[in-house]
Order: C-alpha cells, then structure tokens, then sequence
C-alpha cells in the first residue's frame, strides 16, 4: 500500500505531460471553432477573393 500511495504522489506531481495536454485541447477549441463558423469562414474568404479579383481586373499596365 506505501508503494502504490508514493507511486500516486509522484504521478500527480510530474507534469512533463502538461504542455502537451494543454496544446491538444487547444487544438481541439480552434477545429470545434472551424467546423461551427465554416460557413461564415467560406463566405469571407471568397468575398475577399472576388474583391481581389476585381482589384486586379481594375489595374492598369502602362
């Protein structure tokens, strides 16, 4: 029973792991993000695209 009450007190205290977890749930908050305004996304980029087109279309080479 000692044995396994100093094995818990050493796993709760390394934290080698952490930054890890840490970059995993963020990563899970910005693709839920991604998929919840995709539509919002797609339609701002391809309204910046058309502009840019436009924008081009409208340059004059002398």
């Amino acid at each position: 029973m000692k044995k396994f009450k100093n094995f818990s007190k050493k796993l709760f205290k390394n934290q080698s792991g952490q930054g890890a977890t840490e970059y995993i749930l963020l990563l899970v908050v910005v693709v839920s993000l991604v998929m919840i305004f995709k539509k919002d996304i797609q339609s701002a980029v391809s309204d910046k695209i058309g502009q840019l087109k436009d924008g081009m279309g409208q340059v004059n080479v002398q």
